[in-house]
């Protein structure tokens, strides 16, 4: 049998374990042209959030519908093929669905990875997968920090975070970490090498916190949360500061707060730039090779928040929300 989370409801603002159920069907059979996974690990990202509202779709996701499968990303085996391209064993990081098994004709968005696996499985869905290449092309295509910048990291104890914050320190940054509680603010100095971490709910002012950690004011902001952080960086940045802008988490599923200081990006010749990972897709072994050389040098840490069992994937999406995860949030199957 085959176990899916389906979206039983659409979230209202930030979503909760019971916007979704598992439902158990048949495993499908088998068309030819196509080919059958076992899916052993379930990458949770918040950006899919974006997808679960009423005509969310776009050109990337269609809009998730209600009681079916919800769209994720997955590590997984092929355990039976009648496609030209795709044979038993071949192992794959793709978006399929949260599920337990996945029927794909290869149309869908899928990353080969090595034959042999180096490092522990979870570690394709973390650092050497999506979340650790969203810091490394970020990092390194886009923000080029150097030894004269202040790089600043808002949601610093998240996935793309934690591995950002560790990148920009190679090139011998101060590195500030924007985060939602005290308890993450020491792991991410006393663990990760940040060299200072602000408490995003803390008494004082945003802004004010951040001139106190950053007192040469910010070069380099890698944002991973928008809305109301980013209004604050701005008015922190100097002068021909870059701006990476990777995530928007504070307005996934409610109405943003849009920043009311974008002129201040004219006057201080700000540069800003967005992107999205999967757009590189032609450069990800490029990335895993040197993400892996790293892990390999021991140089960088692959922090990972993991639960077990499918039963747990709506509560596991949940806590991204709720900040409750201390690096990649995965679920085994």
């Amino acid at each position: 049998m085959m176990q899916s989370v389906v979206l039983a409801r659409r979230p209202t603002g930030n979503p909760v374990e019971n916007d979704f159920a598992v439902v158990e069907t048949a495993i499908p059979d088998i068309p030819e042209g196509s080919f059958l996974t076992r899916n052993d690990f379930i990458s949770l990202d918040a950006g899919f959030r974006n997808w679960m509202n009423e005509d969310s779709g776009d050109e990337i996701l269609p809009a998730m519908a209600l009681n079916a499968p919800v769209m994720g990303l997955v590590l997984a085996e092929v355990i039976e093929s009648k496609h030209v391209d795709y044979v038993t064993g071949d192992k794959l990081m793709a978006r399929f669905a949260w599920q337990t098994h996945s029927l794909s004709d290869g149309t869908d968005f899928i990353a080969r990875l090595p034959a042999e696996l180096e490092f522990n499985p979870s570690a394709y869905m973390g650092v050497l997968g999506d979340t650790g290449m969203s810091a490394y092309f970020g990092m390194t295509d886009i923000a080029q920090p150097t030894a004269d910048d202040c790089v600043l990291i808002s949601g610093a104890g998240g996935a793309v975070g934690t591995i950002a914050g560790q990148i920009a320190k190679f090139s011998g940054a101060r590195v500030v970490g924007i985060v939602g509680s005290q308890a993450k603010a020491d792991w991410l100095c006393g663990a990760l090498g940040y060299d200072a971490a602000v408490v995003r709910s803390g008494d004082t002012p945003l802004t004010d916190a951040i001139g106190e950690a950053c007192p040469d004011g910010v070069d380099v902001f890698f944002d991973n949360v928008g809305g109301q952080t980013l209004e604050a960086v701005i008015s922190s940045m100097n002068h021909r500061g870059r701006l990476v802008l990777c995530g928007a988490i504070s307005g996934y599923g409610v109405t943003p707060h849009g920043p009311n200081n974008l002129f201040e990006i004219i006057t201080k010749e700000l540069v800003v730039e967005g992107f999205m990972t999967h757009f590189r897709h032609e450069r990800y072994d490029e990335a895993r090779q040197q993400l892996s050389q790293w892990l390999r040098n021991g140089v960088i840490q692959s922090p990972e928040h993991r639960l077990e069992g499918i039963e747990n994937v709506g509560k596991a999406f949940a806590d991204l929300f709720a900040g409750e995860n201390f690096g990649k949030t995965i679920v085994a199957l």
